[in-house]
């Protein structure tokens, strides 16, 4: 009797913890879904779509070149409360480019984004994910901070969709940021991946945030 009783105080003090635990009471299993390149007419709204339909918030690092190919997109992304980070004008291969370019590439998509009804851009990122002297000088000198990724779903290139998913299930980690794309030429399967892999993370227990809220740099 003594031993039962003591099993049962032990499932008492324990089953109530696990429960708060897994209904977001305990420590918060936050990740950042990103998305380079946009914006794009179809896809960006696809994914905005689907953001809303779960109630999550993503960055997107844009380009300027495609604010100016497709300003009612951004509008609609600019207008969704997601976070936008700069991804440069025209998307250089940074490897070859010197301060003074790299720092106008980063104030032409700034003043895109700012003329078109986004917020002053507080994050970036290099495209191809470029780190050397040249990007570190600039970025902290117009006051950006460079945000790269732990988690590559290869979307890129064209995968499929269960490839895309597959890498982020088995992939994915407390505090992962996420790298995806929101315009790939040719086209892609992200969205489609996405629609699959949301629930199945909310289901256990991942909470999406911004890159910002991630970092705990968000207001």
């Amino acid at each position: 009797m003594k031993r039962l009783l003591a099993v049962l105080l032990a499932l008492f003090l324990v089953l109530p913890q696990t429960v708060f635990a897994e209904n977001g009471g305990g420590s918060e299993k936050r990740i950042a879904l990103t998305f380079d390149d946009g914006p794009h007419p179809e896809t960006t709204e696809k994914i905005l779509t689907l953001l809303s339909h779960y109630g999550i918030r993503a960055t997107f690092f844009v380009i300027g070149e495609n604010i100016e190919y497709f300003p009612d997109a951004f509008r609609k992304l600019a207008s969704s409360g997601m976070e936008i980070g700069n991804h440069t004008y025209s998307h250089p291969k940074l490897s070859k480019e010197s301060e003074q370019s790299l720092t106008e590439e980063l104030r032409r998509c700034e003043e895109l984004i700012l003329s078109n009804g986004g917020s002053a851009p507080t994050l970036f990122r290099p495209p191809e994910g470029v780190r050397n002297r040249v990007v570190a000088a600039v970025s902290d000198r117009e006051g950006y901070r460079t945000v790269y990724w732990s988690l590559d779903t290869l979307d890129w290139t064209g995968i499929s969709s269960e490839s895309i998913s597959d890498k982020i299930l088995r992939g994915v980690k407390e505090n992962s940021i996420i790298l995806c794309h929101d315009y790939i030429v040719g086209g892609g399967h992200t969205v489609e991946a996405l629609a699959r892999v949301i629930p199945l993370l909310l289901s256990e227990g991942y909470t999406f945030v911004t890159v910002s809220e991630l970092l705990g740099d968000a207001n």
